[in-house]
């Protein structure tokens, strides 16, 4: 497996983690951008997270809306139990047990 596809699994699984943490589900791009920058020194552009929000929309894990030159994303149920090991979204890592 190539790092830059291991690098996208992991990504997809750190946003959907920030997006499960949030009271409401939600979280502009720009945010998510900064969070894997500053957290992970995960440094890509907002194409980069915009593309794999759109990867995380085509598999059902989030639901996008455009916001100017942002995206939110709600984090959906299948997203919520990929997070919670209840279900495996393919190409987002999997979580180890004790990160669930």
């Amino acid at each position: 497996m190539s790092m830059d596809r291991i690098m996208r699994q992991e990504a997809r699984l750190i946003m959907l983690r920030f997006l499960a943490e949030q009271s409401n589900g939600t979280l502009g791009s720009s945010m998510l951008q900064q969070l894997l920058d500053d957290m992970f020194g995960i440094s890509r552009t907002r194409e980069w997270v915009h593309q794999e929000l759109r990867y995380l929309a085509d598999i059902g894990a989030v639901r996008l809306t455009p916001a100017a030159s942002v995206i939110i994303a709600e984090i959906t149920r299948q997203g919520i139990d990929h997070v919670e090991r209840r279900a495996v979204l393919e190409g987002v890592k999997r979580p180890s047990p004790s990160e669930g």
